[in-house]
């Protein structure tokens, strides 16, 4: 499931970009769906899906025949077909061996797209005896067959060989689903030239408007195990114009990944399903041995797999054994999601994989595709996403490219990726591509002249981007939107305007700064920001990987124990507080960082900041002789290493959203300052932290966040302790204490928990009824242990060090650790997180806590 904010469209905080697009595209299929109708056109466009009439399968090389005419074309492996006919044709045939043919009438007025079943021709059949008995998986052959198949994986995998590599090459179409109602006729007669641009769905067979192609051609290589991939070519064309392309292929690649049939947990939709070839299938999966057929002149068994329970992550499918063949060779593996499956928004969605045998054995992939309808509202169009992917030049020689495991990282990027010809693609695609497809490049082009669908791409684009572009080829962005105003108790209203300057203007220097006025307090607050990036980028300094030297002098608001670590503190979403902070400062900051990111998520950054704290109305910088010191000053040298494998984000102007949170997390922060050499105080802190998400299969998942941190230094003020972070607003943040007050604990030692166990599920979808609502339980356990050492407590040790604000609370953690605890509910009304929260210590204080509350989320899943 993807976390999403409340206030995701105005690019807030905690948010995964890929809910955004989600939300983005229904705006995006709304302003289509404002368009109407279409004049009659000199040749016709057939196109449809031939089926058989008692499996539904697509029947691969039916003939289709116009009528009177020589015209005439063959389905291809899917069933598929299109021709083009001339304006008056009445009718053509359909037929294929073993089927009755069957005459189809062409329509006068529409969409000519046709959903053709084909009867099989009548034979006649033995005596069949029907015998009803319970399932049991003892004793059942199809489940020892189906444990044999697991047992037997590695015998066949390519990658056990020192040496393997193919070609890759994979396609991804998005568009409107059956697009042939009354409403889109009337699109199409006001806009004819959308014609061009349907297809005929693989699934269901009803037409499908093109609105996005993405393209992606790579090598891929393995030795000894260790993966690599040159990525050769890149191209996107359609709505990823206003969506960001780059980070619509992120989001739709970690959506849809390769599946592999042996994977004891299928990630898919960012959801687990049990794979029917993991050890524990046999208790979620019903098995059968069903027949004998032909797959490419081989002979197959069949074996078909059914979950016990439909709204458990399970599949339901078929898989094609050679018949004969000792290493079980898997030849075909056909996967639905069955009817009654919990997943979010999902109307139907299909996988299919082929393979190849190799002549030692070695089991080739040769296809995996994924095809799939959404319907996000009633009454609004379904979208319809295919991802297929096709894989050749299967070899087992030693790679001859010198590039090939010369990189760091498991994926490279050629620089000229981006820039590969038609030619090229031509060449690369390995399978045809459909008439809409192919023309979805001009799409945007013609739908520009559409003064409604021009201005709506423009609001598009800055809700995505949450910057506002001045020109064309835009030099400098105005933004972000989200804290144009918002409201907190120490400045009152608060406004603020900015920008940063783009690649148009240099690719390799860029800007970026704003101002922001308290009317409350009634100061000017700014930041000023300059870097100098070692890599040319595409339009702005944020992009991956960084390699930068940056120049920051700002002077704003510091709210002490309440940073948020996943959102502009004065998003205006933010503005609605649980509790009045007033523990806030005013910090003028001047900061030199050097920054240094590789491909394999490993980043070092180094910096020296000086800091200059002055006092807040209700932070008083006091020491043990009753000295009142207006300001402070603090210059600290910084390192932070962090690295996160196989860790992919949505790459916003400003920040960066994790896509993939099943990466690991790993950072190490460490913080020097001595006094004297422009300190008033000795620093010197270091600080861990790891977070994870694991998968329990059925069981859901588990998301762990762990940390933990050490000051030295003898005499560092309570400013650079270890102060935990806690979220005021009633909005679920992430990584920080919803119950706990600003400065409560400070700490010289700490370490710290953030569990939070989702369910998806798994008792809520075994109660009748209830499981129709789509419930998920989620609870979740916080803690903090910590010590604060007498070195570091003002008045035990040095008299220079500065007192505590009189209401900080407890300063040292003698009565344990402590804990909160949360339950609640995921995915009501398929938007919300619902979570209810208690504090279990620390109750007893002199001063106001929050015991227990309610927060929410708005909250996207599939």
């Amino acid at each position: 499931s993807i976390s999403i904010p409340i206030d995701y469209l105005f690019l807030s905080a905690n948010i995964t970009k890929t809910n955004r697009m989600t939300n983005l595209f229904r705006l995006f299929i709304f302003l289509i769906c404002t368009l109407a109708i279409f004049p009659a056109m000199a040749d016709i466009y057939v196109r449809g899906i031939v089926r058989d009439s008692l499996t539904t399968e697509g029947l691969p090389y039916a003939s289709v025949i116009l009528k009177g005419n020589n015209i005439s074309t063959m389905t291809d492996s899917k069933g598929l077909f299109e021709m083009t006919v001339p304006a008056n044709s009445k009718d053509f045939s359909v037929s294929c061996q073993g089927y009755a043919t069957k005459i189809i009438n062409i329509k006068n007025q529409g969409l000519q797209i046709y959903d053709i079943y084909l009867s099989p021709e009548a034979k006649e059949l033995d005596e069949i005896i029907v015998k009803k008995q319970k399932y049991s998986k003892k004793n059942n052959p199809a489940v020892d067959f189906a444990k044999a198949l697991r047992e037997g994986r590695n015998l066949a995998d390519p990658t056990r060989k020192p040496d393997y590599s193919y070609s890759r090459y994979e396609r991804m179409s998005l568009g409107i689903n059956d697009f042939n109602s009354e409403d889109e006729t009337r699109i199409l007669k006001r806009f004819p030239f959308l014609i061009e641009h349907v297809d005929t769905s693989e699934l269901s067979g009803k037409p499908v408007l093109s609105l996005s192609v993405k393209e992606k051609a790579s090598d891929v290589y393995y030795k000894n195990g260790q993966k690599k991939e040159l990525v050769k070519g890149v191209r996107s064309q359609g709505v990823d114009e206003i969506l960001g392309e780059e980070n619509t292929r992120e989001v739709l690649e970690d959506f849809l990944r390769e599946i592999d049939l042996f994977d004891g947990d299928i990630s898919l939709l960012h959801n687990n399903f049990v794979g029917p070839f993991s050890k524990i299938a046999p208790d979620f999966y019903k098995f059968y041995l069903t027949d004998t057929v032909e797959i490419n002149n081989r002979r197959c068994i069949v074996l078909a797999f059914y979950p016990r329970n439909a709204a458990a992550h399970a599949f339901s499918g078929h898989v094609f054994v050679e018949y004969g063949d000792s290493s079980m060779f898997i030849r075909r593996a056909d996967m639905k999601i069955p009817h009654g499956s919990t997943i979010n928004h999902i109307e139907e969605l299909a996988i299919s994989q082929t393979f190849d045998k190799a002549p030692d054995g070695s089991r080739l992939k040769t296809t995996d595709d994924v095809i799939m309808t959404m319907k996000f509202l009633p009454g609004t169009p379904s979208a319809y996403l295919a991802r297929k992917i096709t894989f050749t030049d299967h070899s087992f020689e030693e790679p001859q490219n010198s590039l090939a495991f010369n990189f760091i990282g498991e994926s490279l990027l050629c620089e000229d990726a981006d820039e590969q010809t038609d030619i090229f693609w031509t060449n690369v695609s390995s399978r045809p591509i459909q008439q809409g497809e192919s023309r979805v490049g001009q799409l945007m082009h013609r739908l520009r002249d559409v003064k409604l669908f021009y201005w709506g791409e423009k609001i598009l684009k800055i809700l995505v981007n949450g910057y506002i572009p001045t020109a064309k080829d835009s030099k400098f962005d105005i933004g972000p939107v989200n804290t144009t105003a918002s409201y907190n108790s120490l400045e009152g209203l608060r406004l603020r305007a900015g920008g940063i300057t783009t690649a148009n203007l240099s690719k390799n220097i860029f800007a970026r700064g704003y101002v922001a006025y308290g009317f409350k307090d009634r100061k000017l607050k700014y930041s000023a920001e300059i870097e100098y990036s070692f890599n040319k980028k595409k339009y702005h300094s944020r992009e991956f990987p960084i390699h930068s030297l940056k120049l920051i002098h700002s002077y704003d608001v510091d709210r002490l124990g309440s940073h948020y670590l996943f959102t502009n503190a004065d998003n205006f979403v933010l503005s609605v507080e649980r509790l009045k902070n007033n523990k806030d400062t005013y910090r003028r900051l001047t900061s030199v960082e050097y920054t240094l990111e590789l491909n394999n998520h490993f980043s070092i950054a180094a910096n020296v900041r000086n800091i200059r704290q002055a006092q807040g109305p209700n932070v008083r910088f006091v020491d043990n002789y009753n000295v009142n010191y207006a300001h402070f000053t603090q210059t600290l040298l910084e390192l932070h290493l962090r690295f996160a494998p196989g860790e992919k984000f949505y790459q916003a102007k400003s920040y960066r959203i994790p896509i993939n949170d099943y990466a690991p997390v790993f950072s190490l922060q460490h913080v020097l300052g001595i006094k004297g050499l422009g300190s008033k105080f000795n620093v010197n802190k270091t600080e861990f932290h790891f977070n994870k998400k694991f998968s329990m299969s059925l069981f859901g998942t588990a998301e762990i966040a762990l940390g933990a941190g050490h000051v030295w230094s003898k005499g560092t003020p309570f400013t650079e302790l270890l102060v935990p972070n806690t979220n005021l607003s009633y909005i679920i943040q992430p990584q920080s204490f919803e119950l706990m007050n600003p400065l409560e604990f400070i700490n010289s030692t700490y370490a710290s928990w953030d569990i939070t166990y989702r369910m998806e599920g798994l008792i809520l979808n075994q109660i009748p009824g209830i499981k129709k609502l789509g419930l998920r339980e989620i609870v979740g356990f916080r803690g903090l242990w910590g010590n604060l050492n007498r070195s570091n407590t003002p008045g035990e040790n040095d008299p220079s060090l500065f007192i505590f604000p009189d209401d900080a609370g407890i300063v040292k953690m003698d009565k344990g650790p402590y804990m909160e605890i949360s339950a609640g509910l995921d995915n009501v009304f398929r938007i919300l997180r619902l979570e209810y929260v208690w504090r279990l210590s620390y109750l007893n204080v002199p001063y106001e806590i929050d015991r227990h509350g309610l927060r929410l989320a708005m909250h996207f899943s599939f």
